[in-house]
């Protein structure tokens, strides 16, 4: 971090300044200058708030040199993190993973019906929202403990972990017990303290970027996960919400390439919430793949038109099939299997 005080600063002020920071154990380094005192910090500068430091009258400009997320950095952490889920990795030159299933958990004979098809197609996690965040209050909210239960029988009938959204910190214990893959959605993304809570477990953890959030910000939630103990996060950009309204959100495929370069974390893209459109979900997937994507979650359903959530963004099954079976070349192309 660099600090940068005006000239006529008191001595006093800067002495305070600078015996307030390495009270917190860090180095300060002064450099003067006609104009302007700059002072370098070096050591652990995410413990310093920025806003407090440039209230001063006297600081005339706070800089970070680092990013200040730490234990999801690359920097400190050059070799990529592979998650297990329960068996199935994810991440670092581990094969592409696709995770399948409806949007909604509809009923016991559907469950199972979607999971065999998931496996039998090449998913390899079997996704499913049993609490649902609607934006109606109106609308299906999902079967709650019922369809956890559902999932978790289905998914040890054919060999698939599974993933699915938690709502709320009392419902924690259930997940732990009953879940594969803990799901962040993006409106719980900066729901703090359940991030502290997700992090005291080791259960690996699918965090979803918010609607409109910065990616930094999104690093940084994984930060509190991991901050906890849990360094099992696997991201997942899910759109954000723009000006557009061809599409539900905007795809920023860009994040593929800038997580890669700035966090060892996987990250994998679902394509489903981010155009809400089943035509324009394949073409996404691919391009995904492309751009070096660890692995994909697609909503799928047997019956798109009469699903009670998110039908419209659903893939039939053999539509689901067909795009892994396209994935597999693209994976080829960039050096990964699928």
């Amino acid at each position: 971090m660099i600090i940068t005080m005006k000239k006529l600063a008191p001595q006093e002020e800067i002495d305070r300044m600078v015996q307030s920071i390495e009270l917190k154990g860090l180095h300060v380094t002064m450099i003067s200058g006609t104009d302007y005192n700059v002072f370098g910090v070096v050591g652990d500068t995410t413990i310093l708030d920025d806003r407090k430091l440039s209230a001063s009258p006297y600081v005339d400009n706070v800089q970070r040199v680092s990013a200040p997320y730490k234990l999801a950095n690359r920097v400190f952490h050059p070799a990529d993190t592979v998650v297990d889920v329960s068996g199935v990795k994810v991440g670092g030159s581990e094969p592409i993973v696709v995770m399948g299933g409806p949007c909604s958990i509809e009923s016991e004979s559907h469950t199972d019906e979607m999971a065999r098809l998931v496996g039998e197609a090449g998913g390899r996690i079997f996704r499913g929202g049993a609490y649902k965040p609607r934006t109606s209050p109106y609308a299906f909210q999902g079967l709650g403990s019922e369809g956890i239960r559902y999932m978790a029988v289905a998914g040890k009938k054919y060999g698939l972990p599974i993933v699915s959204e938690l709502m709320s910190i009392d419902k924690l214990d259930e997940f732990v017990e009953n879940v594969d893959l803990i799901q962040i959605g993006a409106r719980n993304m900066q729901n703090f303290d359940l991030l502290k809570e997700v992090g005291k477990t080791k259960k690996p953890v699918l965090l979803k970027r918010g609607l409109a959030n910065t990616i930094e910000e999104w690093l940084m939630s994984a930060e509190y996960i991991m901050a906890g103990g849990n360094e099992n996060v696997i991201l997942c950009e899910r759109g954000i919400r723009t000006f557009e309204k061809y599409t539900r959100n905007t795809l920023d495929l860009s994040v593929v390439p800038i997580v890669k370069q700035r966090s060892h974390l996987p990250i994998v893209i679902d394509p489903s919430h981010a155009t809400g459109d089943r035509k324009l979900v394949e073409a996404m997937s691919l391009a995904a793949i492309a751009a070096g994507a660890d692995g994909l979650i697609i909503e799928t359903h047997c019956d798109p038109p009469h699903a009670l959530s998110d039908g419209a963004q659903c893939l039939y099954p053999s539509q689901f099939a067909f795009l892994i079976e396209k994935g597999r070349e693209i994976a080829r192309v960039v050096g990964r299997d699928l």
